[in-house]
């Protein structure tokens, strides 16, 4: 199976900036660790879009 690198990172920051987005929904939860898990979901999208394009072959 041949899998693009940074296919992964896209995919999980993909599910983990979801899953800030609906915490961030809920008010009962503290809004500092809903950003933080919203900000490392984004962070991973932008690093497996940067791997993807440097291995494009």
């Amino acid at each position: 199976m041949d899998m693009r690198e940074g296919l992964i990172p896209a995919v999980l920051g993909t599910a983990v900036t979801t899953a800030g987005f609906v915490r961030k929904q809920n008010k009962k939860i503290d809004s500092m660790i809903s950003n933080t898990v919203f900000g490392f979901g984004l962070a991973h999208i932008v690093l497996g879009a940067i791997d993807l394009y440097e291995h494009r072959d």
